[in-house]
């Protein structure tokens, strides 16, 4: 299913959009790109005449509450940048209510999912590489499980826009998806094009070329360099 063949009306959708966007030191966002890329998936599911429940990561702040880290910091500007009310639910595990009661057209933004360690995966206060690690690892996939399947439980289908985190298998990004059907999960506008473009690089090569790769972590770009050579 894609995006522009599924119909949002009269359905909530949950949508995993990447808005890790930077803030100075009043909480006051310095760059919205990353808001503003997600917008023309919002504005369709809005447009179509569905709901949508947008949630997102901010930061690192490993499985812990840190309100410096807050998406409640961005709601106004997420909500000024789509142009509908954007309610926020304080509590990304427990915005039940806050779902069953979003209105055709409105917009609900959740509470940063890394508060909850089940989003990552990643136990909290154990050291890794101990027993007492694997254990606490193991215990925690069966409960990233019941994470996402409440995530899941808020709407009627799901959407993932976030490319930045893609690559992850989160309880957001990946897990809940296993709550859904194939008719009724998809990709955003975003993440199509990007797909898109990465497929019209490595499926069509023109040599030679330059290739230009950011982020910090080399690990995770030998792979494509080692593909592209």
């Amino acid at each position: 299913m894609t995006i522009n063949e599924f119909n949002f009306a009269g359905k909530k959708a949950i949508v995993r959009v990447d808005f890790n966007v930077p803030l100075d030191e009043n909480g006051k966002i310095t760059d919205d790109t990353r808001i503003r890329g997600a917008l023309p998936t919002l504005k369709k599911i809005l447009a179509d005449g569905g709901a949508t429940i947008i949630m997102s990561h901010m930061g690192k702040p490993k499985g812990k509450v840190d309100m410096k880290k807050s998406l409640g910091q961005i709601r106004e500007a997420v909500e000024k940048a789509l142009g509908v009310p954007v309610a926020f639910a304080p509590d990304c595990a427990k915005a039940a209510d806050a779902a069953a009661a979003l209105k055709m057209g409105e917009a609900l933004l959740l509470e940063n999912l890394r508060f909850y360690p089940e989003e990552e995966g990643k136990p909290v206060g154990v050291e890794k590489g101990t027993p007492e690690f694997d254990e606490a690892k193991k215990a925690l996939k069966v409960s990233q499980k019941e994470f996402a399947k409440t995530l899941a439980s808020y709407a009627d289908c799901y959407v993932m826009d976030a490319f930045g985190t893609a690559h992850r298998k989160h309880a957001s990004t990946a897990v809940i998806a296993d709550y859904f059907d194939a008719d009724h999960k998809m990709l955003g506008l975003l993440m199509e094009k990007e797909v898109q473009a990465v497929d019209n690089v490595l499926s069509n090569i023109k040599r030679p070329f330059v290739a230009i790769m950011g982020g910090s972590k080399v690990s995770s770009k030998i792979g494509i360099i080692e593909y592209l050579r």
